[in-house]
């Protein structure tokens, strides 16, 4: 198999399983979640987030370089606003997402709070934006990859 072969599909397989997931996120789990008690949704929350971590960032980052690759090779602008699309997700977590991640860990919270209920509907809202940019990335790539 050709370098940028294995590029595309290292493009394309990453942001798909990173939209894939976030998109289940936002329409399956957290809404399953949310339908709980507030404090049984906060216990869930927790060990979702922290095993989701790992996986979503490692994967936008790796989506974002094959992206930005097969634009280097191929300075077609699908590859380029794609990765941008996906790496997007990184810093807006970081600025976005995460204070709201810190306050909803925080020790001592109340996990049955109207506070905390309103933190994790605001993380739903946030997630989602998550979930569009991947999806726009993976369309983009795909567009890209069958050009």
């Amino acid at each position: 198999m050709a370098v940028d072969a294995v590029v595309t599909l290292m493009a394309v397989l990453a942001c798909g399983a990173f939209a894939g997931a976030a998109v289940y996120v936002t329409l399956v789990e957290h809404p399953a979640r949310m339908s709980c008690s507030t404090e049984v949704a906060a216990q869930q929350w927790a060990p979702s987030y922290k095993r989701a971590t790992v996986m979503q960032a490692s994967l936008a980052i790796l989506s974002a370089v094959a992206g930005a690759a097969r634009w280097m090779q191929t300075h077609d602008w699908r590859w380029l606003w794609g990765a941008v699309a996906i790496l997007a997700v990184v810093p807006f977590t970081l600025l976005v997402i995460y204070p709201t991640n810190q306050e909803l860990l925080q020790t001592g919270r109340d996990l049955g709070s109207a506070e905390t209920r309103q933190l994790l509907e605001t993380w739903g809202r946030r997630h989602a934006v998550r979930s569009g940019l991947g999806l726009i990335a993976f369309v983009l790539f795909i567009w890209a990859a069958i050009r």
